[in-house]
């Protein structure tokens, strides 16, 4: 039995802690940010904001004391990136040598262009902790996993041997873990396809059909293929689950924020008034589209719809003009 703490008490990391709870052998803890958040979730036994209408096991404690993170062999960091540094400055003092951290956040760190499992190293391995850092990211719906509808996702640790012990100590009969080695390519791929999916949203919002949206997932695709070559990636992870799988999804689903976030721009609602009806959900893509373009502009890498999104996240610019200027650039070979 493995003692394993979520940090995080948003809807993934509800979701990924009621996973954990329905295979068995562990001893799970959910840990939120704040008391009071820990004790409303606690004493309703259902996340109510992030995660409505799943009861919370009776061995599933919420809290907000970080003793449970001192205690756990196993850790998943499910914090949004832009809170994930600072949250892990403060309870730093908790983590210790030979513990296993597993980041379950999709994003790139502002400023910095870090990806999360850099960002954890970051913080602790100055204070002398020794720890192994991986990533787990695929087309993962935090309401169908929490539902127990069959996911499959990867897992990734520069160690083979982690990623194995991972993909055992999580693996069940309704999540199903494959194993990389490819940290780099797993967490990109998760991170960009976030901006894809404002981009998917958008071309729905202003009344497109299929054909723009096949368009931006295939090109999609190759531009966050570029990059995550550029940072060191494999190119085959960007066609497996952490890259086209959780693409497709994120595009597609009508349950991905991000696409949800575009679809309104594409209606022609602003930003601030969109993410202030999200009631504190986190559409990463918003956060990630400027980092993974000053990261691509690092890397001298061609990113033309992160470009674009870019524009009309950050300068309010027409989305229409936005998918005209993609169109009449100049012509390309494919590969």
């Amino acid at each position: 039995m493995s003692r394993i703490a979520v940090l995080g008490a948003g809807a993934w990391g509800t979701a990924i802690a009621l996973s954990l709870c329905r295979r068995g052998g562990h001893k799970v803890s959910l840990w939120a940010h704040s008391e009071s958040e820990a004790r409303t979730i606690d004493s309703a036994r259902e996340n109510t904001l992030f995660l409505p209408g799943f009861s919370l096991p009776p061995d599933l404690p919420v809290t907000s004391n970080t003793d449970v993170i001192a205690s756990a062999e196993i850790i998943v960091s499910v914090i949004p990136s832009e809170f994930l540094r600072s949250t892990l400055t403060r309870i730093r003092s908790q983590f210790h040598n030979g513990q296993f951290i597993v980041s379950a956040t999709k994003g790139v760190e502002k400023g910095t262009h870090a990806r999360m499992t850099q960002v954890i190293s970051n913080v602790l391995e100055p204070a002398g902790t020794l720890v192994s850092i991986g990533a787990f990211s695929g087309p993962s719906f935090a309401v169908e996993v929490a539902q127990g509808q069959p996911t499959a996702v990867t897992v990734a640790f520069s160690d083979f041997q982690v990623a194995h012990f991972i993909q055992q100590e999580f693996g069940s009969e309704t999540l199903r873990l494959y194993t990389s080695s490819d940290v780099i390519g797993v967490e990109l791929g998760g991170a960009l396809k976030n901006v894809i999916a404002i981009a998917a949203g958008i071309a729905v919002g202003v009344g497109l059909g299929h054909n723009s949206t096949a368009a931006l997932i295939t090109r999609g695709i190759a531009e966050m293929t570029r990059l995550a070559v550029a940072c060191g990636g494999n190119p085959q992870t960007l066609a497996g689950l952490s890259g086209v799988g959780d693409l497709v999804l994120t595009c597609t689903g009508s349950l991905s924020r991000n696409r949800t976030v575009g679809q309104a721009l594409g209606q022609g609602r602003k930003l601030p008034e969109i993410l202030e009806s999200l009631g504190g959900k986190v559409a990463e893509g918003v956060l990630t589209t400027r980092a993974a373009l000053e990261l691509a502009r690092e890397r001298n890498v061609e990113m033309p719809i992160t470009a674009q999104m870019e524009l009309i996240l950050e300068h309010g610019k027409d989305p229409k003009e936005a998918i005209r200027e993609l169109m009449l650039r100049p012509g390309k070979v494919e590969h």
